[in-house]
């Protein structure tokens, strides 16, 4: 019963507050609308206030969300900012376009645009209740008559204590149902429904399931292309390397003892070959020392220079660990097949709200692109099968960045 009185209180402040800023932010919301439209055709200023609605928009979302969240407690599903895919000029304002579009930023604005409706209504009983207090008080104490506000009657000393009284009780319950609209009307809108979680949740599992196939469908299709250039020719070469030293045992014990070793050698290569292909499913390093360890391995043995700055205070999941591993040992490998940089730089960290995060930049020549069954797609669904998010940014003439983000308990 207190939690419930103390929630409604502080309900009751959240209604003043939005009361007061919210009719400031709605018609600053509504200038930047206005101008936008009206200056459209001029030389595009218009452009500018529209980009800062587009700006302003999730915030005034995100801050709903926030304030009904904390003040409720509802589990609301966490969201990040949408970002354009767009690595030319046009991902700025295809990132703007995109905040526009979503139906939660809208569903946000209204939702704050009724509850400030609420909150004047609020303010104006919480305002009669302060009036009607002084008038209770006065008429308590006063030797003569008090006139109701805006009125001509003159009730007696002990009627006008009653009728204050009253008056505040009616206010106070006018402000209590608010409050209780502030909830029903903050469930209806932001809370999700039962079934629109479960929605939310096979659509998510689903596309993780489909983005773990996707890269184990790709990181197969790399396997086996490394088997074919790689170890199997060695493997071949061995074969007929030892067939021909079996033909020159007798007549040129010399010549195949010669081929035997050569044969040899090949295999010690052969076999190294598959120790360093193994060590990119999942280094042993990485299991038995951390992430920090294992990316400072792959860096000692990668073609280019590499920075290296990870800032990982303790061990996550083998999911996340391994998830962030293949996404920057294949970030470095790409880099040095086909970027022409001459240093990488890569940054783990972890970020406040249990993210880990990490950057892989480089100077070359720019210009990468995701393409289906490519090396930055099977990045992409090896980090979103891990519940995570990868943005490449890659304008022609470099440099080309990507970011990675994982939760720290998938």
């Amino acid at each position: 019963m207190k939690k419930r009185l103390a929630q409604d209180a502080l309900a009751a402040g959240h209604l003043a507050t939005l009361g007061l800023i919210g009719p400031f932010v709605l018609a600053l919301l509504g200038v930047f609308v206005g101008f936008g439209i009206g200056f459209l055709l001029v030389l595009g200023i218009g452009l500018l206030f529209l980009a800062l609605f587009a700006v302003c928009l999730p915030g005034v979302a995100r801050f709903e969300e926030l304030r009904v969240s904390g003040l409720y407690g509802f589990d609301l599903p966490p969201r990040a900012l949408r970002r354009s895919p767009r690595t030319d000029w046009l991902r700025v304002p295809h990132t703007l376009w995109l905040q526009v579009t979503d139906g939660r930023n809208w569903l946000g604005l209204l939702h704050f645009l009724i509850i400030t409706f609420l909150g004047g209504v609020a303010l104006w009983l919480l305002g009669g209740v302060a009036s009607y207090l002084v008038y209770a008080i006065r008429g308590s104490f006063a030797a003569d008559p008090l006139m109701l506000p805006n009125s001509t009657l003159f009730p007696p000393t002990w009627a006008a204590a009653l009728i204050g009284i009253g008056a505040i009780l009616v206010c106070l319950a006018g402000v209590w149902g608010l409050t209780r609209a502030h909830r029903g009307i903050s469930t209806a809108m932001l809370a999700p429904s039962r079934i629109h979680e479960l929605e939310r949740t096979v659509a998510t599992e689903t596309r993780r399931r489909d983005d773990a196939v996707s890269a184990a469908s790709i990181e197969r299709t790399r396997i086996e292309r490394d088997l074919h250039d790689g170890v199997q020719p060695r493997l071949v070469s061995i074969g007929m390397t030892l067939g021909l030293a079996r033909t020159k045992v007798e007549s040129d014990p010399q010549a195949a003892i010669d081929l035997i070793d050569e044969a040899h050698t090949s295999t010690k290569a052969a076999m190294t070959e598959l120790r360093q292909l193994a060590r990119g499913f999942h280094p042993a390093v990485l299991e038995d020392r951390g992430l920090d360890a294992a990316l400072s391995a792959l860096a000692a043995r990668s073609p280019i220079p590499v920075t290296l700055d990870v800032r990982a205070p303790h061990r996550y999941s083998a999911q996340v660990e391994s998830a962030m591993y293949f996404a920057v040992a294949e970030s470095i490998t790409n880099i040095a097949k086909h970027s022409g940089a001459t240093q990488c730089r890569v940054t783990v960290l972890e970020r406040p709200g249990g993210m880990l995060w990490a950057r892989i930049e480089d100077d070359g020549r720019g210009g990468a692109r995701r393409v289906p069954g490519g090396g930055i797609d099977g990045i992409s669904g090896r980090i979103a099968a891990a519940g995570g998010v990868l943005t490449l940014s890659s304008p022609v003439g470099g440099p080309t960045t990507i970011d990675v983000s994982l939760p720290c308990q998938a």
